[in-house]
């Protein structure tokens, strides 16, 4: 997807931004397939030309939405402060309690995302894909480094407790999930 922020007008980048945060907003709060492109046109007081100008279709926009929550995503783990691997892996895991008590939580984006989109072939799918490749393949750097026997098996166990606290904070208490991860990374790390 072509981003034309630096060579567009500032109205322009700005309705494109608009139409952004709405579709995320709305698809976040809603679904994906529930909202239409004519709701997030009128909530983000564009027209549909300025619509279609940005994004080609609702695919484009729904994986304009992927992509940019995968770079926020990776943007806050790079943020994280250098610390020992077994740490580090903590602090990642860490994100998903400030995640869930923040409020309004409605489940992982893209997991949800993934639901909605069961075709692996689908561009949308495919951003998810690389998502979770990158999230298993971080996790499983950091453990190789903590001289973990089998890293990629202990990641792909963290990927799994991830996704579970992700959806147990939006179907049980959010409150209880920040302790539940401290003792699921505890647990898998001292166990190996």
């Amino acid at each position: 997807m072509k981003e034309n922020i630096s060579h567009s007008p500032p109205e322009t980048s700005s309705a494109r931004r608009r139409l952004l945060d709405t579709a995320t907003r709305l698809f976040y709060s809603g679904g994906i397939h529930a909202v239409g492109i004519d709701r997030i046109i009128a909530e983000a007081g564009v027209a549909k030309a300025t619509f279609y100008n940005h994004f080609p279709s609702k695919e484009d926009l729904v994986l304009a939405y992927i992509e940019e929550q995968d770079r926020l995503g990776r943007a806050a783990v790079a943020a994280l402060p250098k610390q020992p691997p077994r740490e580090m892996i903590a602090a990642i895991m860490g994100r998903i309690s400030e995640a869930v008590v923040a409020g309004g939580w409605r489940g992982c984006p893209f997991l949800n995302a993934a639901a909605e989109y069961p075709n692996p072939t689908s561009p949308v799918r495919q951003a998810i894909d690389a998502r979770r490749a990158w999230y298993h393949d971080s996790l499983r750097a950091l453990l190789a480094a903590d001289g973990d026997p089998d890293p990629s098996v202990t990641a792909s166990l963290l990927v799994a407790v991830s996704d579970g606290l992700l959806e147990s904070a939006y179907l049980d208490d959010p409150e209880n999930i920040p302790a539940l991860v401290r003792e699921a990374v505890a647990r898998l790390l001292d166990r190996r």
